[in-house]
């Protein structure tokens, strides 16, 4: 299953306040770290303020940081409150057992998302230094920059035959 956008950043911008600990942490600073736009992030953090998720602090030395420990919350909790917000209950009788059958796989995969907290993506994502933007920088992840091809000397070109 994919989550949507706007989840994916709710996701990522918890994770980097994780990362912050106790601290304050502008909602600007969190956009430009997570190459998102500052308008989605505020708009972001103004659903997971609702949702209890963050605390914000307003003024000029203001910011967000998480309401309780990262320990303390499921990701399966923030993809559930972010991924329901605006949807209406169905109506009886439409859709049939495709609604029941999608809401059955969704239900197992927020399961899933339930055994891991945000301490533990904060912690495998610090650990593996992996880019929090999805990977959209371009560089390589090979780290040797000699520009050089990965493939080996017997590894030529497949040749045509004459």
């Amino acid at each position: 299953m994919r989550l949507n956008k706007s989840t994916s950043h709710a996701v990522r911008i918890l994770i980097d306040c994780a990362k912050a600990e106790s601290r304050l942490v502008k909602v600007a600073d969190i956009a430009e770290r997570l190459d998102i736009t500052q308008q989605n992030a505020f708009k972001i953090v103004h659903l997971l303020s609702k949702a209890g998720f963050l605390t914000s602090v307003r003024g000029r030395h203001g910011g967000v940081r998480l309401a309780r420990p990262a320990v303390q919350i499921r990701v399966g909790d923030v993809v559930r409150s972010i991924e329901t917000l605006g949807q209406e209950e169905k109506p009886a009788g439409t859709g049939g057992n495709l609604h029941r059958i999608v809401d059955d796989a969704l239900d197992a995969f927020i399961s899933v998302l339930d055994q891991h907290t945000l301490e533990d993506m904060a912690g495998a994502s610090q650990s593996t230094g992996t880019r929090e933007s999805g990977g959209r920088s371009g560089k390589s992840r090979s780290g040797g920059g000699s520009g050089r091809s990965r493939r080996g000397p017997q590894q030529s070109a497949p040749r045509t035959l004459g």
